[in-house]
């Protein structure tokens, strides 16, 4: 059965392009830190981790610059941690963070550190989700909005539907919850984004990703196709003109873009297997990977689910939707053996309806405009509050938030 009651975490920022060096009492705490680095979110920093605690730091920076954080670990007053702090002070550069990882829950010792200039103090033993969490924050602005979360949509083979659900699934988040959401067709050579959409812009994602040089927020405004107050979109040029052999970090300035212009962006992934398709998919907040109830689906989303824990240990499972179930006289695999077999949860399950989305597909229409009562609208709606976080759907009519050109050109002008 759907489950859809689990409400996605708070989305943290990716750490920027930084160097953190740890000096580290325990190997537990070398450890969690050790993983921390290999979460997604800091696959841009450079961190090295040695033991010492805070003595090592202090005699590694004397004649060597600092990085731009610094994480020691003190076990108490016996680390003398005040006296190594004032110690590190004096050769530390202006502007570096030091992070404290602390086995004492200590008030007095805590303002201690902060009059000292500490940026955060952690009790150990420290999950590396809540270390990641805090290197984060500490390159976030004060005031700063929240970094707006990426909805990957990739199929567990070629045909299943993953392509109409995902641009369903932004057109609901925008209709239903006034969120500015942004759709990217990252098929290049054949996405069908602009049909469904009924939209023919002159320029799309191709522009963004072969000049990557030129991508900057004035040009991804000019990219961006409006399709209604609250949804633009990204298309593909579906063309055969050129080859799309991009590099693995072709879209990462594109999604940094995306992400601190509105606060949803979901990402219709082809399905090939590249450098770059595989990152995209392992560097998203949020996957929903689209299957239909036979046997080349299972295998391949088995495979794609071990691939995904494996390299996101930090991270909730993918969310599977099963589509088009009940073809007449088609033999499937029931949702319960098919979550069986996969040892998961089913998110949805979306009913066949030829007619219901080949109306949709031919009139460049979303599902809920063809039928609004029909299961398969149900089935966004609730998909689409469990992927924002939102509990419940709610309705919007007219004209009631900004549109998402106009809050690109007011953050552009302050």
């Amino acid at each position: 059965m759907p489950d859809f009651n689990e409400s996605p975490e708070r989305v943290i920022a990716p750490v920027p392009r930084i160097t953190i060096q740890a000096f580290c009492e325990t190997g537990e705490t070398a450890a969690s830190i050790e993983a921390a680095g290999s979460d997604r979110r800091l696959q841009k920093a450079q961190i090295k981790i040695q033991m010492g605690g805070g003595p090592a730091a202090v005699e590694a920076f004397r004649h060597a610059p600092t990085p731009n954080v610094v994480i020691i670990e003190t076990q108490g007053t016996k680390s003398r941690p005040l006296e190594i702090l004032d110690s590190l002070a004096e050769v530390c550069d202006e502007g570096t963070k030091v992070v404290v990882i602390g086995h004492v829950n200590d008030v007095q010792l805590y303002r201690q550190f902060i009059q000292r200039g500490v940026s955060e103090y952690l009790m150990a033993p420290v999950e590396p989700i809540v270390l990641i969490q805090a290197l984060s924050d500490l390159f976030t602005a004060p005031g700063a909005k929240p970094v707006g979360r990426t909805i990957a949509v990739v199929g567990a083979k070629g045909g299943v539907g993953s392509s109409t659900i995902a641009h369903n699934l932004a057109w609901t988040v925008a209709r239903e919850h006034g969120m500015a959401t942004v759709i990217a067709d990252l098929d290049i050579a054949f996405g069908t984004a602009s049909l469904n959409f009924n939209q023919d812009p002159p320029q799309g994602i191709a522009e963004a990703v072969f000049a990557p040089e030129r991508l900057d927020s004035n040009l991804l405004d000019r990219l961006l196709s409006k399709c209604s107050d609250n949804l633009s979109l990204l298309s593909a040029p579906a063309t055969l003109e050129r080859t799309t052999d991009l590099t693995e970090p072709s879209f990462d300035n594109l999604i940094d873009l995306l992400r601190a212009a509105v606060p949803c962006v979901v990402l219709d992934v082809p399905h090939t297997w590249s450098a770059w398709t595989r990152r995209l998919l392992i560097s998203s907040d949020e996957i929903i990977v689209v299957a239909q109830p036979e046997l080349a689906s299972l295998r391949n989303l088995k495979n794609l689910l071990t691939l995904l824990q494996q390299n996101r240990p930090n991270d909730a499972r993918p969310r599977i939707v099963l589509n088009s179930v009940g073809v007449p006289k088609r033999p499937e695999i029931s949702a319960g053996e098919f979550a069986k077999a996969l040892d998961a949860t089913l998110t949805a399950a979306i009913p066949y309806d030829p007619a219901l989305f080949g109306t949709a597909a031919n009139n460049g229409q979303m599902i809920a405009e063809v039928q609004a009562g029909a299961k398969a609208s149900d089935v966004f709606s609730e998909l689409a509050a469990r992927m924002i976080g939102r509990s419940e759907t709610r309705r919007v009519r007219g004209n009631l938030f900004e549109p998402l050109l106009s809050r690109l050109s007011r953050r552009k002008a302050s």
